[in-house]
């Protein structure tokens, strides 16, 4: 069974580009984003890797690691990196997990336990290894997106949904659609309205069980 929203990811043995560690010793006490590619010297992964190199400065500002993961070696992906960084004009100074034996993909249940890939294989024979964890600092997975190898992914989309997690990690909150940071957050139902005011100061009563309050943040 894979991975799901509140599980603690395992500490899976990594070797990377930058060497070699414990997933959970990567992850430490920060947010950490982990995003998955089926191949080096894709274009599609290319453009995406590139935009999480030039989002470097954001993923700093909200204390968050982040680490790649394709199905190919750590010297494909030394000198994929010369590419990204070509064509994104930024540093991709985050490592990048080598997965030539699909360990890491099938216990984050990226593939089939059972997936046969054939000698010489492609990005299509890899293609559901296209996915995005979020986990928070205890280490549980918060957030999974999962794509096609059509439609490239909106890393702003992904940026969005680490605000809105680290908005209400721990607080009795949550975000309505499209929310961006600073705008008004929900108030959960585990609290009734008197305990909501005690807590929020004025709140706003949309629907008996659509209440809104000023980001807390």
């Amino acid at each position: 069974m894979g991975l799901r929203i509140n599980d603690i990811v395992p500490n899976l043995d990594l070797t990377t580009d930058q060497g070699s560690f414990k997933l959970h010793d990567f992850i430490g006490d920060q947010w950490t984003i982990l995003f998955s590619h089926p191949k080096d010297f894709t274009p599609v992964c290319t453009t995406e890797f590139g935009a999480v190199a030039q989002l470097a400065d954001e993923w700093k500002k909200r204390n968050t690691k982040v680490i790649g993961l394709s199905v190919d070696g750590v010297d494909e992906h030394c000198k994929w990196k010369g590419d990204i960084e070509s064509y994104s004009g930024a540093k991709a100074t985050f490592p990048i997990i080598a997965d030539k034996d699909l360990a890491v993909s099938k216990a984050l249940d990226m593939l089939p336990a059972n997936a046969y890939l054939p000698d010489g294989r492609t990005a299509a024979d890899t293609a559901t290894v296209r996915v995005v964890f979020i986990v928070s600092p205890d280490k549980k997975l918060q957030l999974q997106m999962t794509y096609p190898m059509s439609v490239g992914r909106n890393f702003a989309e992904v940026l969005r949904a680490l605000d809105a997690l680290q908005a209400t990690y721990g607080k009795p909150i949550a975000t309505p659609a499209n929310w961006t940071t600073g705008q008004d957050v929900i108030v959960a139902l585990s609290l009734d309205n008197e305990a909501a005011k005690a807590k929020f100061g004025n709140i706003d009563i949309k629907l008996p069980y659509l209440r809104t309050t000023k980001f807390p943040g």
